[in-house]
Order: structure tokens, then sequence, then C-alpha cells
């Protein structure tokens, strides 16, 4: 059950796929993996293991949305905030993402999975930013969903990179100053040209945008559940596209 607010309630029964409206299915899903941490400390274990187990649940959840028609999928892998925390569980996050390429290139190719990462790569060690590289090349023919993973990744940074992008080609005389609108800004921006979120979900139980896609979220649906994204499984990405597909999206106009 939902409440008006898009938070998930406990339920007992299953969720089955036959209810879902397969001409109604959200085109571009964003998803904030949050509580991988508090999963492990209730569970009594390192919060390592949450970003294990975290990483488990984001290859289950790929093919799922790729299974349930989903185009787009972005995924909040790593805040430009996410640097404060200790030094060890930075370093645990940064080669559990290489582990996960590794562990899971070949399944996400069979399901025609392109991959790309978004964010300012630039603080991120070399050699990762070198197989982000080569794995982005390699998959970048695959025609199924478009995974965006989301790494060193603020919201504002990225606003503040597409005006700065934008400023050099006014510089070098390639855009006119007076050309600038929404449609030139969007094609500065890291998702470009897969911009519009259609549904935001975030477990966890936290209710914010925690700086995660500013733009491309302006007319998203918003789906909460208390969850941790370690228990996120096909059947929530199903209640959650049901609640997406209940409601009336009006855009600022009527119906």
């Amino acid at each position: 059950m939902i409440n008006l607010l898009g938070k998930r309630k406990s339920t007992s029964q299953p969720i089955s796929e036959s209810l879902l409206d397969r001409e109604n299915i959200p085109r571009h899903v964003a998803i904030i993996m949050d509580g991988n941490g508090r999963w492990a400390r209730h569970k009594g274990l390192p919060r390592s293991y949450g970003h294990h187990a975290g990483a488990d649940t984001l290859k289950r959840i790929v093919i799922a949305a790729s299974d349930l028609g989903i185009q787009v999928l972005t995924v909040y892998a790593f805040s430009t905030e996410n640097w404060k925390r200790p030094d060890d569980e930075v370093s645990y996050i940064m080669k559990l993402m290489n582990e996960y390429l590794a562990q899971n290139l070949l399944e996400l190719e069979e399901h025609n999975v392109k991959l790309r990462f978004i964010g300012d790569m630039s603080r991120l060690n070399p050699s990762l930013q070198s197989v982000f590289h080569k794995t982005e090349q390699n998959m970048m023919n695959n025609t199924g969903l478009l995974l965006n993973v989301a790494v060193n990744y603020g919201g504002r940074l990225e606003l503040t990179h597409a005006l700065q992008r934008a400023a050099a080609d006014v510089k070098a005389g390639l855009l006119k100053p007076e050309d600038i609108n929404e449609n030139t800004l969007s094609a500065y921006l890291y998702t470009a040209p897969e911009n519009d979120v259609d549904l935001l979900i975030r477990p966890g139980a936290d209710k914010r945008v925690s700086n995660f896609l500013l733009w491309q979220m302006a007319y998203a649906e918003f789906w909460f559940t208390d969850l941790f994204w370690p228990d996120f499984t096909k059947e929530t990405l199903i209640e959650a596209i049901l609640s997406f597909q209940g409601r009336e999206r009006r855009f600022g106009g009527l119906k």
C-alpha cells in the first residue's frame, strides 16, 4: 500500500508483474541507493558488508529494470559529499566498483545493457578512470537499457560544469549568449540527451533528493520506501512503478 507521499507501507501481499500497464512504464528511472551501511549495522556487520550487498542488489535491479522495459536507469553510487566518509570506507567503495565490473560485466552484456559513468571523474584514481572508460567503450554499441552510474556526482556541480562548458563555447564563438535556453543548456548535462527523469526511487527511509539530478527531476514522480537498498527487490521496483502508474502527471497544465 502507498500513502499520499508515495512512501511504501508494509504489505504481506506479493506484487505481481501482471498488474503493470506495459504501455505506461516510466522511461527514465533514477534510484538513490541508500541504506547499505545501516543495513549492515542492523545485522551486526561491518559497513563494508552492506556496500557489497548493495552491489549485488544493483545487478539484480538492472536486469529487472531491463526486463520490465525501463529504457534509462540512473543510480547514485557515490556523491561529491561522500568523500567526507572515513578513508577506509571510501577506499572499499572504489575497490568494489572495480570488482563489480569484473564480476558482472558479462551478465550485463548478455542483457544488452549500455553503461555510462557520469560525474567528475578527475578525482578518481587514474586506474579506475581507465577501467570506466574502457568499459564504456566496450558497451557503447549495446542497444538495451542505458545504465548511468553516478560517481563523484553532485547536481550543483553538474550544473556548474554545464555552465562552464556553455561559457567556453560562447568564448570560442560556437554559441551566442542569446541562444542559450533550456534546450541548449540541457545538452551540456552529464545525462544528455536522456535527461528527464520520470520516477525517482529512494530506499532507506530518507525523503530528500540529496543533490541528485536537480535539473533532470523537475517533473519526476517521487517514491520512498523504508527498505534499505540491499533488501530492494524486483517486486519493490514493480510496486514503485505501480504507484507511478496510479498518478496523474499534468506537467503544470490541466487535464
